[in-house]
């Protein structure tokens, strides 16, 4: 010990500051009374010399450390001071001292957290702008229950975890430290020091907000406080919007492949932004679906295994050019959706995956806690911090980003322990079963508070088996979505059209089945991009026969889609015929637009979509028996069905002839005598059909299909009308 000054000797806490292993360094460093004296303790490894302030005492050096000490007074300390240090190639730096400011989050903070109920708690986690007493900085704070230490390294320490450890906040699990001087586009990641294994990881912010652009990875500080949203009148109008009767027709997009620059680069946000709007408004969808955009490492993945479940990626340009992209799209009357995925996460090192160095957002069994058909890991849905984590996810794109929904994706993924695993390679649940009861609790949770505290917006639910309630209220037994996507259907009608149709007959049934079950759950109709990839051919190449017949099969199922029960939802590319399957690393084929029958199918969709917003028997009994009534769906031989869709002040006939054979005087049964005409055609000139139909049938009073009239149309091949008295 240095018996002239003992403050210059170095004990066992000042050992583990200058080791980077100490949980608590602000009971080390910064201003202490030690022996009725004021001291004031830095730690700065790239320091040459130190002052308190500009005019103050020097600070001394304790022998053969980076640890410097300085005896001051009560004075001094009464404010907040500034270092004056000189590092080794003798530049100067003015900085006020880290370890002389209070903890920022609150108690009742941590509480929440820690019940798994701070849904703003992305507000409080990562690293954001702040300011003390005029003094201005960055707060960070970061859940890192295993460490040992954990410091904020970054572009302003020389990413030295020695430089600003950070102080563990009781038992919460949860480190802070407020750093004064750093700005808006500063780039930092955390340094955490495993307790037990010792081993030293570097990860990225899970609650950062904005990143560099892949495949850096590090997190940058971002004010999200200087844009300015013009969508008040969307916001307002959507909290008391009626969407289950409403019309919903969904363009879902890629945007790292929907459009490219000439020089096949991405779209900025605001450039994809002011194309895309112009776009959807012209075909006439309703809402726009986004492919998740949130963070994620590899453009394979298309989004899907997210590393930044807080930041839109920066592939395509920083936050706020994010928030004019939704911005535009409410001012004209467009809604946005985002694909989110809270099922699960990549096991890259730089993120989630053991990120305190052990499986804190995975379960740590492999059986419960790894995908093996994706290569990822699963969320850990019994800790309440990680359902906090997901919850607070989905606010903030509904809060921040003004989103009207989110789609859940791989929901049955979650619903089974069982899911794609061989019988030895799963965990049965408490009772049991197969179901995974935390999972199952979280998302009836998710359900229940987004939809209370954000009305008007919606949770779509991509589950492909028949778990049931899936669209029904929590307090009822079921999952709280909104919609679900209904796949069998989708499934069903893929299998029926690719048959050749002299063989349709045979398959009568895949036709008819889905109206057993249509009214079970708020169903979307999907024709989405998993559906145009890994060898399923594009939607035009499913269909069979010659050019004429594939793009006429299309036509026709895509009316099919536009007058059955539910809301639509179609990938970029199918609503002009993409020859070949998605490529998500290159544009659509827009070229292909200068070929009539592309041409034709576009306007087809653009019809469609008209026909579909400005008819309520269409859409406004979507969920609802009532909006639906079979006039035959027996007619086997000839693979025609025909229905009638209803609201009490419309009704529309819709008949779809799923051969090549134009049927002449067909007969059909109509509720109301009158006149009856003819309102769309899918065979119409107009999409490069052959124009067969009809303009005007006049009913007579022949009792037909249990109706007391009917009326004599022609059926056009491969092909669907809609009538109307």
């Amino acid at each position: 010990m240095d018996k002239q000054n003992p403050h210059l000797s170095l004990d066992s806490d000042t050992q583990k500051i200058i080791e980077a292993r100490h949980h608590d360094p602000f009971s080390v460093l910064g201003p202490h009374v030690i022996n009725n004296k004021d001291i004031i303790r830095v730690f700065l490894p790239s320091a040459e010399k130190v002052n308190l302030g500009k005019k103050g005492p020097q600070f001394s050096r304790i022998p053969d450390t980076d640890m410097f000490v300085c005896e001051t007074t009560d004075e001094v300390l009464d404010d907040y001071y500034q270092l004056v240090w000189t590092d080794k190639d003798g530049q100067s730096h003015l900085d006020y001292d880290p370890y002389n400011f209070g903890t920022v989050l609150s108690e009742f903070d941590l509480h929440l957290f820690g019940q798994g109920e701070h849904w703003h708690i992305y507000q409080k986690l990562g690293g954001h702008l702040h300011t003390v007493d005029n003094i201005e900085g960055v707060h960070f704070a970061v859940w890192a229950p295993n460490a040992e230490r954990v410091s904020v390294v970054g572009d302003f320490n020389q990413w030295d975890g020695r430089t600003h450890p950070m102080r563990c906040l009781n038992s919460s699990g949860i480190w802070e430290i407020f750093i004064p001087g750093l700005k808006e586009g500063n780039l930092y990641k955390f340094e955490i020091l495993n307790r037990h294994s010792k081993e030293i990881l570097v990860k990225t912010d899970p609650y950062g907000q904005h990143f560099e652009f892949r495949p850096s990875t590090a997190s940058v500080v971002f004010d999200d406080t200087k844009y300015q949203w013009e969508d008040t009148q969307w916001m307002e109008h959507r909290k008391d919007h009626d969407w289950l009767h409403e019309p919903m027709s969904i363009y879902e997009v890629h945007l790292g492949s929907w459009k490219r620059d000439p020089q096949g680069n991405f779209l900025n946000y605001r450039d994809a932004a002011d194309q895309l709007v112009e776009y959807v408004n012209e075909i006439g969808f309703t809402h726009i679906e986004l492919l998740p955009i949130t963070e994620h490492p590899l453009d394979a993945s298309w989004g899907y295994q997210t590393s930044g479940y807080f930041a839109p990626t920066t592939r395509f340009g920083s936050p706020d050019d994010f928030r004019y992209f939704v911005d535009l799209c409410h001012q004209n009357n467009i809604g946005v959706f985002l694909d989110w995925v809270p099922a699960h996460f990549p096991k890259d090192n730089f993120a989630l995956a053991r990120f305190d160095g052990t499986p804190l957002y995975e379960h740590a069994d492999p059986r419960k806690g790894e995908h093996r058909d994706w290569g990822t890991l699963i969320y850990n849905y019994s800790r309440n911090e990680v359902k906090n984590f997901l919850l607070s996810s989905a606010f903030f794109w509904l809060e921040e980003y003004h989103l009207d929904g989110l789609r859940v994706d791989a929901v049955a993924s979650m619903l089974y322990l069982d899911y794609s695993r061989e019988a030895d390679d799963w965990v049965p649940n408490m009772y049991g079963g197969n179901e995974n009861l935390e999972a199952i609790d979280f998302l009836r949770h998710l359900n229940t508070v987004t939809h209370e505290q954000h009305p008007g917006t919606i949770v779509m639910a991509e589950e492909s088996t028949s778990w049931p309630q899936v669209t029904r209220p929590t307090w009822t037994g079921g999952l709280g979505f909104s919609m679900k996507w209904n796949m069998g259907w989708m499934h069903d009608i893929l299998k029926y059209m690719e048959e050749n149709p002299v063989h349709r007959m045979y398959h009568h049934d895949q036709l008819t089945f889905g109206m057993l079950y249509a009214f079970s759950e708020n169903f979307i109709l999907p024709f989405s991009h998993d559906e145009v990839v890994h060898g399923k051919q594009s939607m035009l190449n499913k269909m069979p026969g010659d050019e004429w017949q594939r793009f006429a099969n299309l036509r026709l199922l895509y009316t099919f889609m536009f007058t059955y029960p539910g809301k639509k939802l179609l990938f970029m590319g199918c609503e002009f015929g993409q020859g070949i399957e998605w490529n998500f690393n290159q544009s659509l084929d827009w070229y292909v637009l200068d070929y009539e029958m592309h041409k034709g199918l576009q306007t087809l969709v653009k019809d469609l979509n008209k026909v579909y917003t400005s008819h309520p028997a269409l859409f406004h009994h979507d969920f609802e028996h009532e909006g639906f009534e079979w006039i035959d769906c027996h007619d086997v031989a000839h693979s025609i069905i025909s229905y009638r869709r209803k609201t009490e002040s419309e009704e529309l006939i819709v008949i779809l002839n799923f051969t090549p054979v134009p049927r002449e005087h067909y007969r059909i049964g109509v509720p109301e005598p009158g006149e009856y005409t003819e309102i769309f055609n899918s065979d119409s000139q107009y999409y490069s059909g052959s124009n067969l139909g009809n303009a005007t049938a006049y009913s007579e009073p022949v009792r037909w299909m249990n109706q007391d009239h009917s009326i004599l149309v022609t059926l056009p091949p491969l092909a669907g009308i809609i009538l109307k008295r």
